[in-house]
Order: structure tokens, then sequence, then C-alpha cells
């Protein structure tokens, strides 16, 4: 599985599915774009058990879902560093790759900056919704991913937009 950059996924995908996930130490959230990545969507939330079955559970929605490359959020610290958490998802990243799940070891993946994602979608949840605590619990993480999502399919527009500009 590469980790690439932005133009080097744009590149190598330039057409289908991207899947988004937000790792965490509990469960993966996890969203998808339409095919001509205009919308980012929350597609669920997995509890986290052990590294295969998550893999597998993982490898069976990129094959259903006809994912074409993963967008996995790095939560950088607010000044740009990174820490522990971003060790982690290095690691899940890694993981990926070792355990060859499937066809998930074989998409690119891009590593897309997460700061403030989880508050971002939690405000939204509590000002524009009024939802409570325990739906919020259910749905935060799946829409943090379409939240990283989002920003990938932004930057992706914009670099169009650039390249056909320029």
């Amino acid at each position: 599985m590469p980790l690439v950059e932005l133009a080097a996924l744009d590149k190598a995908v330039p057409a289908g599915r991207l899947m988004a996930l937000d790792v965490g130490s509990k469960t993966i959230g996890i969203a998808t774009s339409d095919p001509l990545r205009l919308l980012a969507t929350p597609l669920t939330t997995l509890k986290r058990t052990k590294l295969a079955p998550d893999l597998a559970q993982l490898a069976d929605l990129v094959r259903k879902n006809d994912i074409k490359a993963l967008v996995i959020g790095l939560p950088l610290n607010m000044d740009g560093s990174e820490g522990p958490r971003c060790q982690s998802v290095r690691q899940f990243v890694a993981n990926i790759e070792r355990h060859g799940a499937s066809h998930l070891a074989e998409l690119p993946v891009l590593l897309q900056d997460e700061r403030l994602s989880t508050a971002a979608v939690t405000r939204r949840m509590i000002e524009d919704y009024d939802m409570s605590r325990a739906k919020r619990a259910e749905r935060v993480d799946a829409a943090a991913a379409a939240w990283i999502l989002e920003s990938a399919l932004a930057r992706l527009r914009g670099r169009q937009q650039d390249v056909t500009s320029g």
C-alpha cells in the first residue's frame, strides 16, 4: 500500500470512490465519496476488536463500495507536529500493509490533516441538530471521517482547478 501525496493520488487514481478513516483507539469512523468525488457521506463506525477482524471488515467495505483509494486522518498537534496519536495512525497504516488484508493493502493511502475534525463535527451536531450526547457518540466518528474526506476532496478540486487554469 503506497503512501501518496495529493498530486500522486490524483494522477494514480483520477476517478472513483474514496474511503476515509478516522482511526481511534476504540473505533474507526468510515465515510465514502461518490464516484465523481463531489460528496462525502458518513458510512459507519466500526468498534475496534483485534487487528485481523478489523482489517477484514474494512476490506469487505472496500470491496462492497468499489473503493479506489483511502484517505486516513492524521491527528496532528495544533502546531503541526506529530505526537503519539499520529504514531498510532502510522502504525495502523503499516499494519494494513503488513497483514496484506486482501485488496485493502494495495490501495493508495493519502494521510489527511484532521486537526479539529471531531470538535467541528460535534459542535455542528449540537448547534444544527440539537443532538443528544448519546446520539452524538453513535455518529461522531463516521461524521468526522466525512469531514476528513471533505477536506481531501476540496484539496483535490483545488489542485484540479490549478492544473486546468495554469
